[in-house]
């Protein structure tokens, strides 16, 4: 690719933060371009803010006050010296006035047109546009009437299940799937809800859900020459909540025919709308069986750079964010479409603070450690150690990036990385990621959009072995193994009884060092003949032999926790705390929050009757919407918050008592 020749943007201004930030700065200044990052009072000592040239405070932690502050940034950028401002995805990124802003102070926004952005910002007109242009778009009603009776109407004629959509935003917010006409009312007030706070817009679109769907995206770029390529397709159809967990590149099982088709209907997409720089064109597809050209539809386009755009690099060996930069600048692409091929396979699974096991609810909280020893994976992140994962945004800590000249190669790379991914602090994903690359259906590429929630053995944390607790009670008691007086007494050999944690279970176990090491349980052992350990570069390497076969492990020691990564995964164990007191609610009179969040709407008031499984409030975590239910049929006793608080986790919200009792 053509050397990037900074003539216009000699000063670039990252209007974003945490791992896009890193990425734009990297390679900004890998071309010569000064970099000025900005800050909220939460990301004060982030990692973007330490690899810029320079930073500039930009507000409190909520992005209402800061990343969103349109017209602050644009001031910061002249002040600075800036002579572009790159908005990464998210925040404001997709905001047309926010690109007219920048343009209309004489600075270069990396990035669409306004116009553009304005055509593909909201889906029912997108949708209208596209089916005009010719692009294949899903049955659906995308009016201006927005009335609750007319909707079910409309939802009647295209027949259940329908997907809600909100025609602002992206990301799931705002979407909502009914599957029955019963469910229409709540599931589009909770739509509304999450819609309007997100994106400040609650007008809503019906879609017919495809069955078996996947979610396969086209990469397009254009520059201001009339020249308009595609980069070939990404699968993201492995989803949770409507959000993507792991994408991959090519999609698999891709016949070449549907691929033109496809890329082709992409490129009439971009040329429909005049459109410049980055932009991703998103099919829904008909993933019923084997793909074919006229079972794929549009769903929306968007005009910026993608969060999975690092495996469009990695087969093509195209730096994206090079090109923004070099279109901004008014320059020709350096390719034309029959120079860009495709090479091997590529992955991408999204490393976030939340907890599977528990809906997925988002997990902020401190970063003690987070490192990946695996050196062939690419990592994209903002975290560092002793950082903190902040409720105020997305909770997302790193993107593993994995390459081979095969599927199969690479999710074996990805296995491989995510064993080696240590982390100490909050909650992750880390067990479950390891698993969906682990699942048969989707090494067979039996994937679509539904697979994740129909196959709840996923989200259920694989016990330790029993070395690995063996190794974590050594560690955590600080037990010197390598001594020749190791577990001596006068009396016999030491012995103690252990308890371990991992994933909120308890294991005890009685353990005994002499000549062997031994832990025992009722009904389990485990006895290292031999044990050796040594400490290179802050991890400790272990070696056992446990019944006749040689055990190896890789463990990090902190703050009274391990992590320690095999061949069969990466655990984090730590031991309980005696000095904890016990909670003092109790559950079966409180109703407590489930994360740190906000709460958005209150439901109910005291003296109600409710009934279980009837929503009481409604709380606001990482931009999303998460309901609180009755636990079974009670009475509310007392309301202990109001809308507009916030609040942690574990904290009483609701004392409630039996019928009974309030006869």
């Amino acid at each position: 690719m053509t050397d990037l020749q900074p003539s216009h943007i000699s000063t670039l201004l990252i209007a974003n933060r945490g791992e896009i930030a890193c990425r734009i700065i990297a390679t900004a200044q890998q071309h010569g371009i000064r970099t000025i990052a900005i800050f909220s009072e939460a990301d004060r000592h982030a990692r973007h803010v330490m690899l810029a040239d320079n930073a500039y405070y930009i507000g409190p932690a909520p992005a209402q006050e800061s990343y969103l502050k349109g017209d602050v940034i644009i001031q910061i950028a002249k002040e600075s010296g800036a002579d572009a401002i790159h908005p990464g995805y998210g925040f404001l990124s997709e905001n047309p006035d926010f690109a007219d802003a920048v343009q209309a102070e004489g600075l270069i926004f990396v990035g669409p047109d306004a116009s553009a952005i304005r055509k593909m910002g909201l889906k029912d007109a997108a949708k209208t546009l596209m089916a005009a242009a010719g692009v294949p778009v899903v049955p659906g009603y995308q009016g201006s009437e927005q009335s609750a009776d007319f909707l079910k109407a409309e939802a009647a004629k295209i027949g259940y299940p329908i997907l809600l959509k909100a025609r602002a935003g992206g990301g799931g917010k705002g979407m909502k799937l009914i599957e029955t006409e019963s469910d229409l009312d709540a599931g589009l007030a909770s739509a509304r809800r999450e819609a309007e706070s997100s994106f400040g817009d609650g007008h809503m679109i019906l879609e017919k859900y495809i069955q078996s769907p996947r979610h396969i995206e086209v990469q397009v770029f254009s520059d201001r020459h009339g020249t308009h390529l595609h980069l070939f397709e990404r699968d993201c159809s492995l989803q949770r909540r409507h959000q993507k967990v792991i994408e991959e590149a090519p999609a698999p099982d891709m016949p070449d025919t549907v691929r033109a088709a496809m890329t082709a209907a992409a490129v009439t997409a971009a040329k429909a709308i005049d459109y410049v720089g980055a932009g991703t064109i998103e099919f829904i597809v008909d993933g019923s069986g084997p793909l074919c050209e006229d079972g794929f539809w549009f769903m929306e386009m968007n005009t910026r750079l993608q969060v999975e755009h690092p495996v469009t690099e990695m087969v093509t060996g195209i730096d994206l964010v090079a090109w923004q930069l070099l279109v901004a600048q008014n320059k020709p692409l350096p390719v034309t479409q029959d120079e860009i091929t495709l090479s091997g396979h590529a992955l991408e699974v999204r490393l976030y603070a939340e907890n599977p096991a528990d809906r997925f609810l988002p997990a902020p909280g401190p970063v003690r450690h987070f490192s990946v020893t695996d050196e062939t994976v690419r990592v994209d992140t903002g975290i560092l150690s002793k950082d903190s994962i902040s409720a105020h945004y997305d909770p997302m800590i790193a993107k593993l990036i994995t390459a081979g000249e095969t599927r199969e190669e690479a999710f074996e790379k990805m296995c491989g990385a995510l064993r080696k991914t240590h982390f100490l602090g909050t909650v992750t994903n880390a067990d479950f990621l390891l698993a969906l690359c682990k699942d048969k259906s989707v090494r067979a590429a039996a994937i679509d959009t539904g697979l994740i929630a129909r196959t709840p053995s996923l989200l259920t944390p694989t016990a330790p072995p029993e070395p690995v607790l063996l190794i974590a009670e050594l560690l955590l008691n600080g037990s010197d193994i390598r001594s020749a007086l190791r577990g001596w007494r006068l009396w016999g050999s030491e012995e103690r009884q252990t308890c371990l944690l991992c994933n909120n279970e308890r294991y005890e176990r009685q353990l005994i060092i002499g000549s062997d090491i031994s832990l025992i349980s009722t009904n389990s052992s485990c006895i290292a003949h031999k044990a050796s350990c040594h400490l290179m570069e802050g991890y400790y390497h272990w070696q056992l032999w446990c019944d006749g076969a040689l055990f190896d492990a890789e463990a990090l020691l902190g703050d009274g926790e391990v992590s320690i990564s095999t061949q069969d995964g990466c655990w984090r164990l730590s031991k309980p705390n005696p000095l904890q007191r016990a909670t003092l609610i109790d559950t079966d009179t409180a109703v407590t929050a489930p994360m740190t969040a906000t709460i958005r709407s209150v439901m109910i008031d005291t003296g109600a009757h409710v009934v279980a499984g009837q929503c009481l409030m409604i709380l606001e975590a990482m931009k999303m919407e998460h309901e609180v239910k009755a636990p079974r049929d009670c009475m509310i006793a007392a309301l202990l918050c109001a809308e507009g608080d916030s609040v942690s986790g574990g904290q009483m919200l609701i004392e409630i008592q039996e019928e009974e009792d309030a006869e």
